[in-house]
């Protein structure tokens, strides 16, 4: 590889093992790795607590119940929704303004919140989808939260349906539909270390041809 810097987005269906394979990518890439770090990065750029945004990481719909809530704020005079002119667009912008300026700084793995659509304008970023197949999914959901089958494929079917409703709003696009993203894998296939070696393939050739 030459030295352009490189952008991986990564989408993930829940139990594919996306953010396994999006941490290997980073460390064979020495490059840096965003999941819920760019929450707190985000906080920053807004003011509000980096509590608020985990609560409502990824969901679109959170604001039902505005009138009832008040934001975590850490800038002066413990502010609220209507001074610090709140909307969870706001809460968008902001996550979108610190995924820009992380990707200013170099090289790096974004995982989830709409990246590659926020970085849809630049030229060295590879979309990527990775799904597995669902009773590998429902497997490893059941152990991650020690629930039975049946429990795990709701929280999958619940989990991704606030997700596909998060992208799809601020995207205009399909979440986990072929045509959102430049490669859409199947874990399962290869495992880890195998899907990770493929997409780091992908998207080196893919770059260095740009």
């Amino acid at each position: 590889m030459d030295d352009k810097k490189i952008i991986i987005n990564i989408g993930r269906q829940l139990g594919s093992g996306g953010l396994a394979i999006a941490r290997i990518l980073a460390e064979r890439l020495d490059c840096k790795f965003y999941d819920k770090e760019i929450l707190n990065l985000a906080a920053k750029e807004s003011g509000f607590s980096e509590k608020f945004f985990e609560q409502n990481d990824e969901n679109k719909g959170f604001l039902r119940s505005l009138f009832h809530l008040r934001a975590p704020y850490i800038g002066s005079g413990g502010s609220n929704y209507y001074t610090n002119n709140f909307s969870q667009e706001s809460l968008f912008k902001f996550q979108s303004n610190a995924i820009r300026k992380a990707a200013e700084e170099g090289s790096c793995i974004f995982v989830g919140r709409a990246a590659d659509y926020i970085l849809r304008d630049y030229a060295n970023a590879v979309n990527v989808f990775i799904t597995a197949d669902l009773d590998e999914r429902i497997n490893c959901i059941a152990e991650r939260h020690q629930c039975s089958r049946e429990k795990a494929q709701k929280i999958i079917k619940d989990k991704e349906s606030q997700r596909a409703s998060f992208y799809n709003f601020y995207t205009g696009k399909r979440w986990g539909s072929s045509e959102s993203y430049d490669l859409c894998i199947n874990s399962s296939l290869l495992g880890l270390e195998g899907t990770a070696d493929y997409i780091m393939d992908f998207a080196l050739k893919t770059i260095n041809r740009k």
